[in-house]
């Protein structure tokens, strides 16, 4: 299975410590070495409540670890309010850059993302219109079928909380077809589903110290941060060994804005 990391905030914030421990799960620490990828939205800070509908995406079919393009997301500090991450053990697709996680589409004038960790089996719905698969993988289906149905759902742009009964719906029909972890994202939200494993940690004042799992490396969040910061990070497995994370039930779809878990 594959390996996701998500990231929620109420203000532009760089993921560099915890996308370092990501990717030594990419064949180092783990055997994930089918390709990886990463994307972030930006925007313009000037404009009341943010406005996110920048992209910067990267994807590479070579192992997470050993990527020179890891190694520069690694040590470049890009700031975002929402970012997903991907790191791909192949169970459909072959290895190429276009069955890397995430995938990006377009809906009602913004950028979506979206990144798989599962198999899916016997999901062939019917696609049209401007939802078509590039690549091969089962991932990719999920999401145009997804992007799909809620274009067909809504007239309008939807709000958050609309958006979420759709997803629910929409999430609850493709896991009968099997593991459905994904994380999904407009650049307003990030909405994450959990069929076996998915963690979600809320980091808040007082910050506190925190050390990766995956590699020797410790950071004192309070040196970085101000006390109104909110940071929620999700991801398959625990990144760190000194943070209260919280497991998603199966079946449970979670929504994240500004930093934190969204009522229901």
């Amino acid at each position: 299975m594959c390996q996701l990391l998500g990231m929620n905030c109420n203000a532009p914030t760089d993921v560099t410590f915890s996308f370092r421990g990501f990717a030594q799960r990419g064949g180092h620490t783990d055997h994930h070495a089918d390709g990886w990828g990463i994307a972030f939205f930006e925007g313009d800070d000037s404009v009341a409540g943010g406005s996110d509908k920048g992209l910067r995406h990267f994807v590479d079919h070579q192992p997470a670890c050993s990527s020179p393009v890891a190694e520069l997301i690694s040590r470049y500090p890009i700031k975002s309010r929402n970012v997903i991450s991907h790191i791909r053990k192949a169970t459909q697709g072959r290895v190429a850059l276009e069955n890397c996680h995430p995938f990006v589409r377009e809906l009602w004038g913004r950028y979506w993302v979206f990144a798989h960790n599962g198999d899916l089996k016997d999901f062939s719905p019917r696609l049209h219109g401007s939802f078509r698969p590039v690549g091969t993988t089962d991932s990719e289906r999920a999401f145009c079928w997804i992007m799909q149905e809620m274009a067909k759902s809504h007239a309008g742009v939807p709000s958050v909380r609309e958006l979420s009964i759709t997803l629910r719906e929409l999430a609850a029909h493709i896991a009968t077809h099997g593991t459905f972890n994904f994380l999904l994202s407009n650049g307003q939200a990030l909405w994450a589903h959990a069929s076996t494993n998915l963690y979600y940690v809320e980091r808040k004042h007082p910050f506190a110290h925190a050390t990766l799992s995956d590699e020797d490396v410790s950071v004192n969040f309070a040196e970085h941060t101000k006390p109104t910061d909110r940071v929620a990070v999700v991801v398959t497995a625990p990144l760190t060994t000194n943070e209260q994370w919280t497991q998603f039930a199966p079946g449970e779809l979670k929504v994240f804005e500004d930093g934190a878990l969204a009522a229901a």
